[in-house]
């Protein structure tokens, strides 16, 4: 598959099909046995700067002790220099980041006080501190309410229409293709890539799940 900046990525498959493998696998979290991972015509190990990887929910210690700002400011990790002290720009970036994702207010609230939605915003602050072009995000609609769920679909558009690439695993089949312009169908290996409206047909969706889909047809 082949995609570029400004598009929104749905991965879906069912339960073990290595959506959340492939996103790690990315992020350069976890080795590939095999393949290849280009970003701008090199690899992409290269690049990793520019790459920032949201995990599930789930496997977030949400009791860690850390206050948003101070989750935002690990997004400038990777910029530090050799005395790993922060700079204007890093606090700038800070500031903008907690700025665009309307999260200024929340800045010394500890993670675990925050609701789901607040939760997303704030991950979402880090990569955006990290001046991430990429965004790899593992079931961020997942244990959102509707009115939440609509703020993060909002964010997203907005993101993705200033340049950046959002790759996302998702299992709602109906939302997905207002939610996502791109779908790679997968179960342990692609099944199929392109525009979500083309790819999530009701016969591609039992091929790949094995099963047939509530919803949809071809």
């Amino acid at each position: 598959m082949a995609t570029s900046c400004g598009n929104r990525v749905a991965l879906i498959g069912p339960n073990g099909a290595g959506k959340s493998t492939l996103l790690k696998a990315i992020a350069g979290l976890v080795p590939r046995r095999r393949g290849n991972i280009q970003w701008r015509g090199t690899a992409v190990k290269k690049w990793s700067r520019e790459f920032a990887y949201l995990p599930q929910r789930e496997d977030v210690d949400w009791d860690f002790p850390i206050t948003v700002s101070g989750l935002v400011e690990m997004g400038r990790y990777p910029h530090l220099g050799l005395w790993k002290r922060y700079t204007d720009k890093d606090h700038e970036a800070v500031e903008n980041a907690l700025h665009t994702l309307d999260i200024t207010d929340l800045r010394d609230r500890q993670i675990c006080e925050l609701s789901g939605g607040q939760q997303q915003r704030a991950f979402l602050a880090r990569a955006l501190a990290q001046e991430a072009h990429v965004l790899l995000l593992d079931e961020p609609f997942t244990g959102l309410d509707r009115n939440a769920s609509e703020s993060l679909a909002c964010l997203l558009a907005k993101l993705s229409g200033e340049g950046r690439l959002i790759l996302a695993s998702h299992h709602d089949l109906d939302s997905a293709p207002q939610l996502f312009n791109e779908c790679l169908l997968l179960n342990l290996s692609q099944h199929d890539f392109g525009p979500t409206s083309r790819v999530l047909t009701s016969s591609a969706i039992e091929k790949a799940f094995q099963q047939s889909p509530p919803g949809l047809s071809d």
